[in-house]
């Protein structure tokens, strides 16, 4: 089992214990600034380094009565501070302090994530090279298809979790910019100084042109990018669903001792984290489309935003998170059952060599039409009779013309189906 390196709980990013530190960290280092630019004294900030603290419940007891949140926050650090409170949030507006703590709370989020999508990629690898050989049947439209191999499907899964990964990092890259411009973003009552060395303190760059506020693009595009992480996974939670089903039974996900798959029906195990992490994509999913809906905002700013980004940006990241850990418990203990997969694979009686005997009549002269119609003929008579499809081909005048029996036999072969795998293979082999 991958353990989980040492990382703060998604959940402790966004309680207003650490939204009020990142405030004020903020304020301070602004004050700094003012300060090297000759606005405030040095003696004040010393003062205010020293002093300056806050406390939540005051905060919220404040912002009963004043109905603004920031408000409430520089009246409790004031209450703290005292007169030298008075260089505290100098010539800023709110949404300085607000949109830079976004930023960085952002930021850390996406580190977590992309904590987690590494894990995943290295349990993904570990079991697509496990197998790599492990061969069953290919479904294309819930039907079975050609053969492949259940590594060749986590091998998949593996490059798509490596492009989420990467959307990640871009997603961290496009939020991790701060503002502190004024009140509509022209620098009238600050000095641009202040924004470039809050930010280089802080690790993020300076928007090139701002408003009162960020521009919501960067937020959305960082939504959109969680979406379709979650979409991932509710695709191979989707696929785990399926191959658990019981008519199928090729994989599972881990049943613990002592757990209940059902309040009736004692012998059920069911799907339920697979299932869980589907449903929970989509709520991740219809957060985007309301991040997306953030980007038009009213000339320099409204506060449309505001309320929505409170619910949809600490819930999507933390149900992101939840869930790239639960898909992380199922593939640890991922149930695979090889013999079922064999066994599925010979279900429709040769079906599957239907293309290899329809090149094999193609070689032989004949149009593609015209070899298409006559496997196609025979494939539908082992349908509706259940017969094995190489005696009903052997059974067919037309094919037996040009397909000897030894022909037959060569062309119904697994291994054909794997000749190329190890080349998909060296390109797993060859990632980090």
């Amino acid at each position: 089992m991958i353990k989980r390196y040492t990382l703060p709980a998604m959940g402790t990013i966004w309680e207003d214990e650490s939204k009020f530190r990142k405030w004020l960290e903020i304020e301070i280092l602004a004050c700094e600034a003012q300060a090297k630019l000759g606005n405030i004294p040095k003696e004040a900030v010393a003062e205010i380094k020293t002093k300056a603290r806050f406390d939540p419940k005051r905060i919220a007891e404040i912002e009963k009565e004043v109905q603004h949140d920031v408000v409430a926050f520089l009246t409790n650090v004031a209450e703290n501070v005292g007169p030298a409170s008075k260089y505290i949030h100098y010539g800023m507006t709110s949404s300085d302090i607000l949109d830079t703590a976004l930023a960085l709370q952002m930021r850390e989020a996406a580190d977590i994530l992309i904590d987690d999508a590494e894990r995943i990629l290295r349990i993904l690898k570990e079991k697509s090279l496990e197998h790599k050989d492990t061969i069953m049947i290919g479904r294309t439209h819930g039907v079975h298809a050609e053969p492949t191999t259940f590594g060749l499907k986590m091998a998949l899964w593996f490059f798509e979790v490596g492009r989420n990964l990467e959307r990640l990092k871009k997603a961290k890259e496009a939020v991790s910019y701060g503002k502190i411009s004024g009140a509509v973003g022209t620098y009238a009552s600050v000095d641009p100084y202040v924004e470039e060395y809050v930010c280089r303190k802080l690790g993020l760059k300076p928007a090139e042109v701002s408003t009162q506020v960020l521009q919501r693009d960067g937020h959305a595009e960082y939504m959109c990018a969680l979406a379709v992480v979650a979409s991932s996974l509710d695709k191979f939670a989707t696929e785990i669903r399926h191959l658990q089903r019981t008519e199928v039974l090729e994989a599972e996900e881990p049943f613990a001792g002592g757990q209940k798959g059902s309040s009736a029906m004692p012998h059920k195990r069911n799907p339920v984290i697979c299932e869980r992490i589907s449903g929970l994509s989509r709520v991740i999913r219809s957060n985007a489309q309301a991040a997306l809906e953030n980007v038009a905002l009213w000339h320099e700013r409204d506060i449309s935003h505001s309320s929505v980004e409170r619910v949809v940006i600490p819930d999507s990241t933390i149900l992101l998170d939840y869930i790239l850990n639960k898909f992380i418990e199922v593939m640890d203990g991922l149930i695979v059952y090889p013999e079922n997969m064999k066994a599925n694979l010979e279900r429709t009686r040769g079906l599957v060599f239907s293309q290899r005997v329809l090149l094999a009549l193609v070689q032989k002269g004949l149009s593609r039409e015209d070899a298409y119609r006559l496997v196609q003929r025979c494939a539908m008579k082992s349908w509706g009779e259940k017969a094995d499809f190489k005696e009903v081909l052997l059974t067919d005048g037309e094919v037996t013309r040009h397909l000897s029996r030894e022909e037959l036999d060569d062309l119904f072969d697994y291994e054909h189906y794997l000749r190329n795998v190890g080349r998909i293979f060296e390109r797993l082999k060859g990632t980090p």
